[in-house]
């Protein structure tokens, strides 16, 4: 098995041992995001659905960075510390997905990295 490491500055660096992705074969496993500025690898100024855009923006850098897009997860977990915003991440979505959509789960969790309110992770396929 060869692993190919992905690593761009479009999405913040990591902030402990892992990596931003990593690619085996067609299968392209991203590590979690949260609503980090790449640029200065702090928290997003704004409310919740500027901090859910922030997510995806740095999903699709790191996508990008391996070849894809967004168009091609196939699975996306999302957490939050309120499942109240449940509706505010199917809106958003909604503008950086179409269907058909990848499977999702969304998890209420009771803390994130540096007191983040949501986290997404995801898997693509990508084409050889």
């Amino acid at each position: 098995m060869t692993k190919q490491i992905i690593s761009t500055d479009r999405a913040p660096q990591a902030i402990g041992t892992y990596s931003q992705a990593v690619r085996v074969g067609d299968t392209l496993y991203l590590s979690g995001q949260i609503p980090l500025v790449p640029e200065t690898m702090e928290l997003v100024d704004g409310n919740m659905e500027t901090q859910i855009r922030r997510v995806f923006d740095n999903l699709r850098g790191v996508a990008e960075a391996a070849g894809g897009s967004l168009a091609d997860i196939v699975k996306l977990n999302v957490f939050l510390t309120d499942l109240g915003h449940f509706p505010l991440v199917n809106q958003v979505m909604a503008e950086y997905f179409e269907a058909p959509y990848p499977a999702r789960a969304v998890i209420g969790v009771a803390s994130l990295p540096k007191e983040a309110t949501v986290e997404m992770d995801a898997v693509l396929v990508l084409s050889q």
